[in-house]
């Protein structure tokens, strides 16, 4: 192996730890949160994380499959949070 492998194979374990302690932290942030805007955004911060993830693997095995997944996640992880929040705020989704 080449120093450039050994480096990115390092890169790749810190990206892996450094994003799946920040979906920890999120996940904490759900169930601790003191009201429900707390919570809405931990669960989009929680669906940013998971989308890094699901490129970091897509990274890490050399296949492009999960990028056109992690697209197809992160519009409906926009779409919930949007409808999430108004439902939250106002009581209904459609209006």
């Amino acid at each position: 192996m080449t120093f450039a492998t050994d480096l990115m194979n390092y890169a790749l374990v810190i990206a892996f730890a450094a994003v799946a302690l920040s979906q920890i932290l999120s996940m904490i942030r759900l169930f601790v949160g003191p009201d429900t805007g707390d919570r809405i955004l931990a669960l989009d911060t929680m669906v940013v994380n998971a989308i890094g993830l699901i490129v970091l693997l897509g990274i890490a095995q050399g296949t492009r499959i999960y990028f056109e997944a992690s697209m197809i996640i992160a519009m409906l992880g926009f779409v919930s949070t949007v409808a999430y929040a108004r439902f939250v705020l106002r009581g209904d989704i459609i209006e």
